[in-house]
């Protein structure tokens, strides 16, 4: 355990937090937790809707390691019952429920990658289902009846498509209840959650004292920005790093985003304190630091934790003797291009990049030697990108672009 003050304990759990419902609720109950010796339980639910974490996925994780840190009950709850229904968080329209199977083979996966970040000894692992299902239906008008529809139209995800006049499942009413119901059922002390999530976890502080439980406190982190600066990690939008990827693989990942984006990747990805990164900001600001140098530093701390310090240095050398060594530009204009899932012709990125008038002029340029990705020369004139890649250089003579790859549509 971290021996801190209690000022320092509220500055290092509220670090990147966007919302804090309430901060004097939060220091009430550490202080009360530090003169009883009684643990907060801390809440956290992720419905296995995809097989594998990815680095948006950490920003909570790395907060809950942090009251790890200080000595408090983490609860990664996997929601398996939740994920039957389908979180309408930023849904334009009702979301597919996933089967039974495909939520228990996540939940799976789930499982044995929390633990690169999280302590297994002091994290307890459970399943929504177990209390959930139990409600039965006398159980499930009951919590419904704590809630009613105006409330509901506050939500304004709910309220778009009521305005639009476009169909809201009665189904999808109960995702926010079951989410309040695991706090009552938890005894949840806080919650966190993305910043998407506000309402969700404020339905639990609503709730809770029907049920003769104190409200949780809310904590929400900001949703973490893709590889493309603009949308959020995802592997739909293909700009994510997953935390399962090869050491390389991801190193250069991280090494794509922009000088501007990594300096968010610092304060939500790394156990940086704000001074420490307001530090290195000014270094760089005043030319004694160079943003590339910072950035290999930023990739050479994440691909530690989950990897190893060995794998992230070897990562870094093997970027170095590929790229640097080619002189391949960094300080280059972002292009998004659009690649559907089955992977694009590199003469057609070509052609939408500007680097052509035509898919025949550009299969001219590639057969002739001129086009390089990433620095490596392509000779192939069928060379297909496909729709996970990451973010590369393209250089076509002595021009260059940073091409973001991108979901059509």
């Amino acid at each position: 355990m971290i021996p801190m003050t209690l000022e320092e304990r509220i500055t290092y759990l509220a670090k990147g937090c966007v919302d804090v419902v309430r901060e004097a609720e939060l220091r009430a109950r550490l202080e009360r937790s530090a003169a009883s010796g009684d643990p907060l339980t801390v809440k956290v639910g992720f419905d296995p809707t995809a097989p594998d974490l990815h680095l948006g996925h950490t920003v909570l994780l790395r907060k809950m390691k942090h009251f790890q840190d200080l000595g408090h009950r983490v609860i990664f709850l996997i929601g398996d019952f939740t994920g039957l229904i389908g979180d309408p968080t930023g849904r334009s329209k009702t979301r597919p429920p996933l089967s039974r199977e495909q939520i228990e083979e996540n939940a799976e996966t789930y499982k044995k990658q929390v633990f690169k970040l999280l302590d297994p000894d002091r994290t307890v692992v459970d399943f929504n289902s177990a209390w959930l299902r139990a409600l039965g239906s006398e159980g499930w008008i009951r919590l419904a009846a704590r809630y009613n529809v105006a409330q509901m139209l506050e939500r304004r995800d709910f309220r778009q498509r009521y305005d639009r006049g476009r169909p809201i499942a009665i189904h999808e009413f109960l995702y926010p209840l079951a989410q309040a119901y695991d706090s009552v059922h938890l005894r949840a002390d806080v919650e966190l959650g993305g910043t998407d999530q506000l309402f969700n976890l404020n339905v639990g502080r609503d709730i809770m004292p029907a049920w003769g439980v104190e409200p949780q406190v809310v904590m929400t982190i900001p949703l973490l920005v893709g590889l493309d600066g603009a949308e959020k990690m995802s592997k739909s939008a293909s700009n994510y790093v997953g935390i399962t990827e090869p050491p390389g693989e991801m190193f250069g990942k991280l090494m794509s985003i922009s000088d501007e984006l990594m300096w968010s990747y610092h304060e939500l990805l790394t156990d940086l304190s704000v001074a420490e990164v307001e530090a290195l900001k000014a270094r760089v600001a005043s030319g004694e630091a160079h943003p590339k140098r910072v950035k290999v530093d930023l990739a050479r701390r994440i691909v530690t934790d989950f990897h190893s310090a060995a794998a992230a240095r070897d990562a870094a050398e093997a970027f170095e003797r590929r790229f640097a060594r080619r002189e391949v530009p960094t300080d280059v204009e972002d292009r998004t291009v659009a690649v559907p899932g089955d992977g694009r012709r590199l003469a057609a990125i070509m052609v939408d990049a500007g680097f052509a008038k035509s898919g025949a002029a550009a299969t001219r340029v590639i057969a002739q030697g001129g086009v390089r990705v990433d620095g490596e020369r392509v000779g192939d004139r069928f060379h297909t990108v496909p729709a996970d890649h990451p973010p590369f250089i393209l250089q076509v003579g002595r021009r260059a672009l940073r091409i973001l790859p991108a979901s059509p549509g």
